[in-house]
Formats: structure tokens, sequence, C-alpha cells
């Protein structure tokens, strides 16, 4: 008779052995990562004090007095945001690129994501080709592809376009795929007995189910190409981020303070937009 008991117990020690494995060999590679990274407490402690230096730098130095007085009166916040219509426009411009970028990328991952799910895969080898396509575009970062194109098309917004657009189209097709992937099938088999073809099955069986998934990571990535299209700027790829780079350069420090809000306020307001548009979305699918 197995002694059930004992049988718990052994199994309990055998967990807590191969956690105890598994937890040493993650502090393990932990430590190997830090002294490759060369990251370490002396060399945090050391830079921490220039970080305060240099964020106090960016600080503007406004005065009450003077604060709505025009662009010529120093201590003015005019005065600080002297190029603000120049801004406003590259902010825009970037916010552009991104949207884009946004659409392109998911016109991208609509047509590779369902023949990468393994439920809907016309057969092995084109499930296989789709997802190694998905993930060559996900592997490489958006500033990469920007650095390349830069030099394909030359500096501009359509390098900047055209780099986002093609990670956003790994990302985003990897999640469509594993939305797909969840969906309830026997409207599939439904269709399939009546004698659609296989578009026809995903048009009427498969994206009625996860249309709402989709538009949520759609508006979830076109948050995060706004923050992108912003970092590959740096790189000659149009929008805000070049500007961010001219000043960070030349270590005009109330010019850096001042984009860097103006970026924080742009990104938190489509933030909050979009947000608000993907609530409904998912609320919309709980309460048909």
């Amino acid at each position: 008779m197995i002694d059930v008991e004992a049988a718990f117990q052994a199994q309990r020690r055998s967990n807590r052995r191969h956690a105890a494995i598994a937890g040493a060999a993650l502090i393990a590679c932990l430590f190997v990562s830090a002294w490759v990274a060369e990251a370490s407490p002396q060399a945090l402690l050391a830079g921490a004090p220039r970080v305060g230096d240099y964020l106090g730098k960016l600080i503007p130095d406004l005065r009450a007095p003077v604060l709505f007085a025009d662009t010529k009166t120093e201590g003015s916040v005019a005065y600080w945001m002297y190029r603000l219509d120049i801004w406003l426009w590259l902010l825009f411009e970037t916010s552009q690129i991104a949207a884009l970028a946004t659409l392109l990328g998911t016109i991208g991952a609509l047509i590779l994501c369902f023949p990468a799910a393994s439920n809907l895969a016309p057969n092995r080898a084109i499930y296989i080709a789709a997802r190694r396509v998905l993930e060559l575009f996900r592997c490489v970062p958006d500033i990469v592809y920007a650095l390349i194109l830069v030099w394909t098309f030359g500096v501009g917004p359509l390098a900047g376009i055209l780099a986002i657009a093609l990670h956003t189209t790994g990302a985003l097709g990897k999640l469509f795929a594993e939305a797909a992937e969840n969906a309830d099938m026997r409207p599939w088999e439904g269709m399939r007995a009546v004698g659609a073809n296989w578009p026809e099955c995903v048009r009427f069986a498969i994206v009625p189910q996860v249309l709402p998934n989709i538009l949520s990571y759609v508006l979830l990535r076109f948050e995060t190409n706004i923050r992108g299209a912003t970092v590959i700027g740096f790189v000659g790829a149009g929008g805000i981020g070049q500007e961010l780079y001219s000043v960070i350069s030349f270590n005009y420090y109330q010019e850096i303070g001042a984009i860097i809000v103006l970026v924080v306020l742009a990104v938190s307001t489509i933030d909050l937009l979009s947000e608000r548009v993907r609530s409904r979305a998912i609320s919309g699918e709980r309460n048909p």
C-alpha cells in the first residue's frame, strides 16, 4: 500500500531541491552578468551625484515676478520655451511617425499572424516560415533598423516610419497569433463544414473573436511607438528626437529640460486617450 504522506514529503523535498538549484543558478547568472557589464555598487554610488548634478542643470531658472513675461525676459516661461512653436511641430511630426508606423506594422502583422497561429496555419511549412519572419522583424531593435534605413533613404521621417513599422510587424504579429491560437475553433469548424475557404474562415470565424484584443494591442503599441519615435530621432530619423539630440550635444541644459517636459506631457496625454479607448473596447467585449 502506498504511503501517501511519505510520497508527499518526498515530492516536497524534490521540489525544494529543484527550486534551490534553480535559485542558485539564477544568482550565479546575475553575478556573471554584473561582472560582464562592469556594474558594481561602487560604480553606482560614484555616478549617483553626477546624475543629480545633471538633473539640477535641467531645471529652468524661473522667477515669480516675471513668470508670465514675454520671450525676451529672462526667468519667464516664455523665455524658457522660446522655441515652443518649432518643438510642438516636431512633436506632431513624431506622433505622425508613430501613427503611420503603427498602421503599417499592424497591416503587416495581420497578414502574417494567422499563418503564424498553430491552429490556423494551412500547413506546417507555412507556420514555420511565418513564425521565422515575425522573429526576424522582432529581434532587431528599431533603432538598428533606423541606422540602416537612414543610410538607405537619408535623414528624415521616412527612415523612422519604416524602422518602427518593421519592428512593430514582428511584435504585434506574435501577439495577434497568440490571440488567434486562443480563439474558439467551433465557428471555424462550422465554416469549414459548409464549404468556406481558408480566408473566409479567418474573416468570419476568427477575426470577430480576436478583434478587441487586436485593438488593445495596437493602442498599446502606439503608445510604445511614440516613445520609440523620440529615441530613433537621435540617429537622424526625424521628429523631436533629432532636436533633442542636437541640444544634448551642445549641452543646452534649459532646452533639454523644456523638450523633456513637452515629450512627457505629450506621451502622457496620448497614453490617457489610448487607455480610454482600450478600456471601452474591453468593456464592449465583456458586455456585447
